[in-house]
């Protein structure tokens, strides 16, 4: 397993390790000790899995209260993954990192409390699976708006599909600090 640390503090890209042969592989996708090592030290209490197809963009999405830390990876397909820091008081509020993850990269992303996250697919579809630090809760479920000029983020669809919640989501500029986490 290889980890490498992002620009925006906690968040980690971690590349997995394959077992292949002639039937196929083998991938470990969590380890409690091994990711505990890696400073990853909350419980996930549920886990997710969604499908979409071409061009879909979901997100940008985070609970608050009741934040959610994800660790997210992709089982068939590719897509374009971003997390935003969203931390009242970080040095690097409202900065980004995208990453193509990828059943072929076997990559996946740590992304903790306190960061709007997102991503699209590049591929024909995409099986995407995720694990969550906190239940979801309606009452807490926020979001920014996908193509928000504030964030500068390059996505590479052009014309996202997206739902008709993403579509009605504000800049983070509008999103009142009550609504958006502290750092620590």
């Amino acid at each position: 397993m290889k980890v490498s640390e992002s620009n925006l503090e906690g968040l980690l890209l971690i590349e997995l390790d394959r077992f292949e042969d002639d039937r196929g592989y083998f991938m470990e996708t969590w380890q409690k000790e091994r990711y505990r090592q890696l400073g990853i030290r909350e419980e996930f209490v549920q886990d997710n899995l969604s499908y979409s197809t071409h061009s879909v963009l979901r997100g940008l999405h985070y609970q608050y209260p009741h934040g959610q830390g994800k660790l997210v990876y992709v089982a068939q397909g590719e897509v374009f993954d971003v997390a935003v820091d969203i931390r009242r008081g970080s040095p690097t509020f409202g900065k980004y990192e995208g990453y193509y993850l990828s059943a072929e990269n076997r990559s996946q992303l740590y992304i903790p409390e306190g960061f709007a996250h997102g991503f699209c697919v590049t591929g024909s579809h995409a099986l995407f699976a995720y694990k969550c630090t906190e239940y979801y809760n309606v009452k807490a479920d926020k979001g920014i708006r996908w193509d928000d000029s504030s964030l500068n983020i390059k996505w590479p669809i052009a014309e996202p599909v997206l739902s008709g919640k993403d579509k009605e989501m504000p800049g983070l500029a509008d999103i009142q600090e009550i609504d958006l986490p502290k750092l620590y």
